[in-house]
């Protein structure tokens, strides 16, 4: 390389160093590449999110506080702004509805959710298309945007609904989204966009239909600054306990904003713990490429210290070689980063429905990722240049003192003539430089414990499906009634046509308590027999439950953090409103929600109330599916219909999918890792060897024998990496399951059979192909230049 002269002495050796070493080089700059494209990716992402969020609900006034009740009179209102802290306050009237959607042989169900005039007050609603629903028709309605383009509904079509026991034909004039439903989410499952929509009619139309022209059921709140929510939320269960109140929530309870918010919490922990994991690799990387550097330029060291040049001086070269590295990395990753953090907000987009969400690189975001980048850099230089340049200018420039040779375990065991020369070679050499050896080790299995990281996802997401939609839920279809039946139902539902089993359950709205804690959420009531929903222990064996006593999921015991044995306090949101205290009789292991479970009649006799269902699980004949659709259309008694595939196909679109494009991008980055380890480590060895391959080639020793023994030694270090980089996989992967487990599911920490080998099999090809890069080199090697000495 010519260089001008106006290029410094230290500056123009730099250069001639990356040049010479330029495959380890981009070796490292490919991993400096991956974490920082998963950071700019991961938090450009997590920020655009963050900001359509916070812009949505300031403009369209998302409610702060949220309570629903039986009935109650319209000048509630008044009373409910006068408690302090509330800044506003507005009554609406909201009902769950059975439709029949064109085109959907099943049953759907839809919120219809009146409207202020004008579309004022608080969750207002933003129109994608056509217009408000008018005041004189009173059968004109919004239909949220997920459930119409789910359907294919335009302004201008139809859809029966039931509504108070009688059938309508609604109206669409217009297409609409509002901060309430940015996710359109129907009870504890996942969004069904196909068979869940929201629907917005005229407040006096709406209330007519209800027969409730002079009432409310459900009240929204906005706090003034600085009041306290749980204030608030306490006057406002008590003015709303004579109305059947079943207890207001925060915000952060909210379904929508709640599915969003773990969707937040997990983009955060992705853009901070996996770039990291990265960038660890890579700052150590380049520590072992400068500490062999260092080693094999001791003498020009000593050289450049004994013409004037500092120990700072000398230092800062070493320091400017990695940061060229891995800020030419770093640089390339803000791209690549930018590029595929466009393509992840277009998916957020499909699935979180804002006014406008749009990828934007901020300032911060590229700071913070050139800041990590030099960090890393200079961590991984500081640790490999310390130890030479603080010898004295004479120590540098005199050789390294020669390794003392001893005999091995192979000739103390007298076993070396079994083996042959070649290999005797390789051992005595991984032998003889252990630290070496280990560094080496190290670096291949951090490779394979990434790989296995990005692929662990999969094993989680197929455990989540296995467990909770085939071995616990095998009901084909779930019934929900627009308010609670006696158990005897359960004998009409078994006369509809194709039902072959029923089993009917309660959910009770309650607030639990465990010393300052408390949850609200629900106790879900079933048969001592059942066979459709099964409650399981960590074998997956299906438990019976106690006649008394209730039965947690994990989660939820953690959040209340109770053990089994300790007695839990809870209340009653609807009925008779009883307060109880009940033993904590198992905790179990759940993937989706905070549940928790009682048998009937002691959850019956706990709440003092009649066997009473909320719903029914049903096993039905797939040959009669479509008549039992058509009549559950016709039935007022009953507000919902989900089914399991349709769920568990609404959950792979939605959080599994969402997990799955993340993955994918992380198994590919972990993959790039894994090649340029390997290649560093093995391109290391040529390099710090290719004298004694030289003087073995002058021997005697062919090519081929010469290449034999590299790759040898090279591959005996990856199969020892691979039992440590299995136990790093499983402890990188035991500490996402535990950041990445929200209070909506819970990520299982498995890892299959499948995913060890498949990752092992990624390093092993790495290793291949850098074996095959390698080799080409060693073919090319000219003896002359490689013994002649260095002056």
């Amino acid at each position: 390389m010519v260089m001008p002269a106006f290029i410094h002495a230290l500056d123009r050796k730099l250069l001639r160093d990356l040049w010479r070493m330029r495959g380890q080089v981009l070796a490292v700059a490919m991993v400096a590449l991956c974490g920082i494209a998963t950071f700019v990716t991961m938090r450009g992402s997590y920020e655009a999110l963050l900001s359509a969020q916070q812009a949505y609900y300031e403009r369209y006034r998302f409610a702060d506080v949220f309570a629903s009740v039986r009935r109650a009179p319209l000048n509630i209102i008044s009373r409910v702004q006068a408690i302090p802290g509330v800044s506003e306050a507005q009554g609406r009237v909201v009902f769950d509805a059975s439709l029949d959607v064109p085109g959907l042989e099943e049953p759907a169900s839809g919120r219809l959710v009146s409207l202020a005039p004008d579309g004022a007050g608080l969750n207002r609603v933003h129109l994608r298309s056509g217009r408000l629903p008018g005041t004189v028709s009173r059968n004109e309605v919004l239909v949220s945007e997920a459930f119409s383009g789910a359907n294919r509904l335009r302004p201008g079509d139809t859809l029966g609904a039931i509504i108070n026991g009688r059938r309508e034909r609604l109206r669409i004039v217009g297409i609409a989204i509002s901060p309430e439903y940015v996710n359109e989410i129907k009870g504890n499952s996942f969004p069904d966009n196909r068979r869940f929509g929201v629907l917005w009619m005229d407040r006096d139309a709406l209330a007519g239909a209800l027969a409730m022209r002079d009432g409310i059921n459900d009240i929204t709140v906005t706090l003034a600054p600085h009041a306290s929510e749980q204030q608030v939320i306490a006057e406002l269960d008590r003015l709303l306990a004579p109305y059947g109140a079943i207890g207001a929530y925060g915000r952060s309870e909210q379904l929508s904003h709640n599915f969003l918010a773990n969707e937040l919490a997990q983009s955060r922990v992705s853009s901070t713990v996996l770039p990291a994991i990265f960038l660890a690799v890579a700052a150590f990387l380049i520590h072992n490429v400068l500490l062999r550097l260092t080693t094999l330029q001791r003498a020009q060291i000593g050289l450049l210290k004994s013409f004037g040049y500092s120990r700072l001086a000398v230092s800062l070269h070493y320091m400017k070689f990695a940061l060229w590295t891995v800020m030419t990395g770093g640089m390339g990753g803000i791209a690549v980063g930018a590029w595929l953090g466009h393509g992840l907000a277009r998916v957020y987009a499909h699935f979180y429905h804002f006014p406008q969400l749009s990828f934007a690189l901020s300032g911060f975001a590229v700071a913070a990722a050139l800041s990590i980048a030099a960090l890393s850099a200079v961590a991984g230089a500081l640790l490999a240049a310390r130890r030479v340049v603080t010898l004295s200018p004479a120590e540098s420039m005199r050789p390294e003192a020669p390794a003392r040779f001893r005999p091995g375990p192979l000739e103390r065991l007298g076993l070396q003539r079994w083996i042959a020369l070649p290999v005797r070679m390789v051992l005595r050499n991984l032998e003889r430089k252990p630290a070496k050896s280990l560094l080496s080790i190290l670096g291949l299995a951090s490779a394979l414990a990434l790989v296995i990281t990005g692929q662990y996802t999969f094993d989680a997401l197929n455990e989540i499906v296995r467990v909770q939609f085939r071995v616990a839920q095998r009901d084909d279809v779930t019934l929900s009634f627009n308010e609670p039946r006696d158990w005897s139902i359960a004998y009409n539902l078994a006369a509809l046509p194709g039902v072959l089993r029923v089993e009917p359950f309660r959910s009770a709205a309650v607030t639990m308590r465990f010393r300052h804690r408390s949850k609200r959420t629900a106790i879900i009531a079933l048969p001592p027999r059942r066979e459709l929903r099964r409650v399981l222990d960590e074998d997956e064996r299906a438990i019976d439950l106690p006649p008394r006593g209730i039965v947690l999921t994990r989660m939820l015991a953690d959040t209340l953090g109770i053990a089994e044995g300790e007695h839990l306090e809870m209340a009653f949101m609807e009925g008779q409103r009883q307060r109880a205290e009940t033993p904590v009789a198992r905790i179990i292991d759940e993937p989706i929600g905070m549940l928790s479970y009682m048998d009937a009649r002691a959850m019956a006799a706990l709440a003092q109330e009649p066997l009473l269902a909320s719903g029914a699980f049903l096993a039905v004949d797939p040959k009669s599916q479509g008549t039992l659709y058509r009549q559950l259309k016709t039935v007022p008694a009953i507000r919902s219909v989900s089914l399991r595939e349709a769920t568990l196909q609404s959950f792979l679109s939605t959080v599994a999918e969402n997990m799955r494009i993340n993955t994918v991008v992380l198994v590919s980055f972990a993959c790039i890792i894994a090649l340029g380890v390997v290649y560093n480590a093995t391109r290391i060895a040529l390099s710090e060897q290719a004298i004694e391959l030289a003087s073995l080639r002058i021997l005697g020793f062919t090519t081929a024998e010469v290449a034999a023994m590299l790759l040898g030694q090279q591959a005996a270090l990856t199969l020892a990496s691979l039992p440590l980089g299995c136990l790093l996989g499983y402890a990188l992967a035991a500490l996402l399951s535990e950041l990445l487990s929200q209070d909506l599911f819970r990520i299982p920490l498995v890892v299959s059979h499948r995913t060890f080998l498949l990752s092992i099999g990624v390093v092993l090809a790495a290793a291949a192909v850098a074996s095959a890069l390698v080799w080409r080199k060693v073919r090319r090697l000219d003896l002359i230049e490689v013994l002649k000495t260095r002056e």
